[in-house]
């Protein structure tokens, strides 16, 4: 299967890298592109968590009840984003159109790959062992990393975003780097023009 963007992780920062994608299929700048995201790397550290403090989250909700309402979210309000779960990606390597991003079950192509994993160790993605280093935000006591980058930007076409971009563990600016990620590839769609999306109510 071939994508223009394929998000690997499907935590804060993919889901809502995907939720903004998504939104924006339908502008005359997106028309015809293809999205898509691998769910699931490994277990999210959203499973364990609870939101007291999180800007239009009611409180006392639960990590692994945003996991599961954001992939209903995704589904029904934007259902051009393939979903792809139960797979474990193993590669991501250059290709003459793209990347090639192999996992344990198939292959994939794609113009442009956002890498939205945590920061936890060990990281056995084959093709991108080279830009592993020190997180720069995070207690050194607990040894994680983020991937090199700039901007979110690894290098042409290939991003990453929430902690493992080199971000904290924390709701909202897992969520804001997954957005900008986003708004930065709909940018390029659009001619380099600086591109958003909004939803507007429409007043009777």
């Amino acid at each position: 299967m071939v994508f223009d963007v394929l998000i690997v992780g499907g935590g804060v920062s993919g889901m809502q890298c995907a939720l903004v994608l998504g939104s924006a299929l339908t502008k005359e700048y997106a028309k015809g592109k293809t999205v898509g995201i691998i769910i699931h790397q490994r277990s999210s550290h959203l499973q364990d968590a609870l939101f007291n403090n999180v800007l239009g989250l009611a409180p006392e909700t639960l990590g692994k009840d945003i996991l599961e309402s954001g992939r209903n979210q995704l589904k029904n309000l934007y259902p051009e984003v393939s979903q792809i779960e139960n797979e474990k990606v193993i590669a991501v390597l250059d290709d003459e159109n793209g990347y090639k991003i192999i996992t344990n079950k198939n292959e994939y192509y794609s113009k442009t790959v956002v890498i939205a994993l945590n920061y936890s160790k060990p990281f056995e993605i084959a093709g991108l062992e080279q830009y592993v280093e020190r997180h720069i935000r995070a207690n050194a006591m607990k040894d994680r990393i983020q991937l090199r980058n700039f901007n979110h930007l690894i290098k042409e076409e290939l991003y990453v975003c929430g902690t493992l971009a080199g971000w904290r563990s924390q709701f909202a600016i897992a969520a804001g780097s997954g957005a900008s990620v986003a708004t930065d590839i709909l940018t390029v769609w659009n001619d380099n023009v600086p591109t958003k999306v909004h939803d507007k109510h429409k007043k009777d």
